[in-house]
């Protein structure tokens, strides 16, 4: 009788500790949007397309009309030119300057935004231009992997994002540079089985622009291969969106649209963009970069009293928007 008390009190111990550890590993998984309403502030990582703000600005809309007073602060510290790798080209910007690399800086920067989320898109620098390498992709992959463990060592949650699409028909090569990119985004993808949260930005982005040109043979979101325009950016944001679980909010045709559906006025978008702008150019300039022809921000403190005059505004557009 004794013995048979005891295996019941075991095996209701050992039911305890199974809800309990259920629980607890329940607790700790978010959604996306969860880990948004749950951080002060969110910094984005990236070369060039990251530091033209455009799509970071975009997602910021759909940020403050999703949370209204409870979103987080947004800082683009993106970095024209910049790669994970630590790679640079012979001859790069016509031999003025090396690419920097984001190590160079990376420490200081976490050091002077203390993120709590930092979303990251590099890859289309970190190939060099050049065909498939094992030598340069083993050095992005160390990169990537040198970038998560320095940002949650700091303590934030790491999301990073596929690269772009590059566009082999508007900046032609004797291979295909889209098909290497293929290879630096299916081994981020890989990650996911390790743990790691990647938004596919690459995939989507291919099949949007082959779709489109079985009817318009001409059509590109990056007339110069690379670089975005207004239509390639707004992509880009839809696939931060989507991942932030607003379908509906990224099947708009762009950030006017998106928020012309949830009844908020356009004015709403040059004011988050002004924000943006003020913020990265102070804390790109405080953490200080290699890279020639960044414009100087102001002081950290004068840039942030600026941003909470544009948050009151773009508060009084909320307002006047329908809840």
């Amino acid at each position: 009788m004794n013995l048979q008390r005891h295996a019941r009190v075991l095996g209701f111990c050992f039911m305890v500790a199974l809800l309990t550890l259920c629980g607890s590993s329940s607790a700790e998984e978010q959604t996306p949007r969860q880990l948004l309403a749950q951080s002060k502030r969110v910094m984005f990582l990236g070369d060039s397309i990251t530091a033209a703000g455009q799509y970071i600005a975009s997602f910021d809309a759909w940020l403050v009309t999703e949370l209204r007073g409870k979103a987080p602060q947004l800082i683009d510290c993106g970095l024209p030119s910049e790669t994970v790798s630590g790679l640079s080209e012979n001859g790069h910007a016509g031999g003025q300057f090396p690419r920097p690399a984001l190590a160079e800086r990376l420490d200081r920067v976490l050091k002077e935004v203390k993120p709590d989320l930092v979303i990251a898109c590099y890859g289309i620098n970190c190939g060099i231009y050049e065909p498939f390498d094992d030598g340069r992709f083993a050095r992005y992959q160390h990169g990537m992997k040198q970038l998560k463990a320095a940002v949650e060592k700091a303590g934030a949650r790491f999301v990073v994002m596929t690269p772009p699409f590059y566009d082999d028909v508007r900046a032609p090569k004797s291979f295909s540079y889209n098909a290497v990119l293929d290879r630096y985004s299916d081994w981020l993808l890989g990650q996911r089985q390790q743990g790691w949260t990647v938004i596919d930005l690459h995939a989507p982005m291919t099949r949007a622009v082959t779709e489109k040109r079985k009817t318009d043979p001409q059509f590109t979101m990056q007339p110069d291969g690379v670089h975005p325009n207004d239509d390639g950016y707004w992509f880009i944001a839809q696939q931060v969106i989507r991942w932030a679980g607003d379908e509906k909010a990224a099947s708009a045709t762009s950030a006017k649209s998106m928020l012309a559906d949830r009844h908020v006025s356009e004015a709403l978008l040059p004011l988050v963009q002004q924000r943006m702008s003020i913020l990265r150019d102070a804390y790109v300039s405080a953490a200080g970069h290699l890279r020639p022809g960044v414009a100087k921000g102001l002081p950290v403190a004068e840039a942030e009293a600026k941003a909470a005059e544009l948050t009151g505004k773009i508060a009084e557009v909320l307002d006047s928007s329908p809840k």
